[in-house]
């Protein structure tokens, strides 16, 4: 009798997640959006109660640039022009605050949830993109506050004479947060290729012959990125990008050769003409499980 693993495995895979109805399915989820909750809001009477020092440091880019501005007679100040705008200004930041120290609990629900139907090998590939991704943008958003001062400085040198700059501070809180995410994301490109690597989707040759482009995008977004789009700002951004960009396709090369190393009949179909038959691999005696 002749049994394929594959087989096994899928009839496994099938039962264990016919094994869970719809509706504890929906109850599971109701208990971790609860738990997210909760820890959310937890977080936002955190970031109430020190709403001050949250601010000062949300501020502390465009402060140096006020104090350098006053310093050579020209006029650049935060404001706020609404009666709720205090009321509102501190409700944003008390909930960007939630949502980031409450980060650890509703993604570990998030990944309780949907752990269940995932195989053991895509929960390593999970884990181990969590655990690459979290540095990653950590040292996205770390660049983003130090080149933002930068960009600003740059900006505001495009003020005329006898012009004051008056800024609305929930303008400046959106744009602070968007230059932190866009960079921080920047920074996960590099991870998001090796994982299609992995994955089979994408190989590291064809990484390669994508140099080009490859550099060519990266200082394009890097120049949309950067507040003021000036070369140096651009720079900043766009080398370490690029430099991440570089391991990146260092890592995939290697795992291509570890893959063909270890299946010989492993076929780069991507290097085949248009008009050109795919050879069919046999396959290995190892799926077979023989009685």
């Amino acid at each position: 009798m002749v049994t394929v693993k594959s087989q096994k495995s899928a009839e496994k895979s099938a039962s264990s997640s016919a094994a869970m109805p719809l509706f504890d399915h929906l109850r599971e989820l109701r208990n971790r959006l609860f738990k997210s909750a909760i820890a959310v809001v937890i977080g936002m009477v955190i970031g109430w109660i020190y709403y001050d020092r949250i601010f000062n440091w949300l501020s502390a880019p465009i402060t140096s640039i006020i104090a350098k501005a006053q310093a050579q007679g020209h006029v650049v100040t935060l404001a706020m022009t609404g009666v709720t705008d205090p009321l509102i200004l501190q409700m944003q930041i008390a909930a960007i605050a939630g949502l980031i120290l409450s980060s650890p609990i509703w993604l570990y629900q998030l990944w309780r949830f949907i752990t269940p139907g995932l195989h053991k090998h895509e929960r390593r590939w999970a884990v181990g993109f969590v655990c690459a991704a979290l540095p990653l943008f950590i040292l996205g958003v770390t660049l983003a506050y130090i080149v933002l001062p930068l960009g600003l400085n740059v900006l505001f040198g495009f003020t005329p004479a006898h012009v004051a700059n008056i800024i609305a501070v929930d303008k400046y809180l959106s744009f602070f947060v968007h230059m932190l995410v866009i960079f921080g994301v920047g920074f996960l490109v590099p991870l998001i290729l090796v994982i299609l690597n992995f994955a089979g989707l994408l190989s590291g040759a064809k990484l390669l012959s994508w140099w080009r482009w490859i550099v060519f995008l990266t200082f394009l977004f890097a120049a949309a990125a950067t507040p003021s789009g000036d070369p140096i700002n651009m720079t900043l951004l766009a080398l370490p990008i690029l430099l991440l960009l570089s391991v990146a396709v260092i890592i995939c090369l290697i795992n291509d050769r570890r893959r063909r190393r270890r299946n010989p009949m492993d076929i780069d179909y991507s290097k085949l003409a248009d008009d050109e038959i795919s050879p069919l691999p046999e396959p290995m005696s190892e799926d077979l499980d023989l009685h």
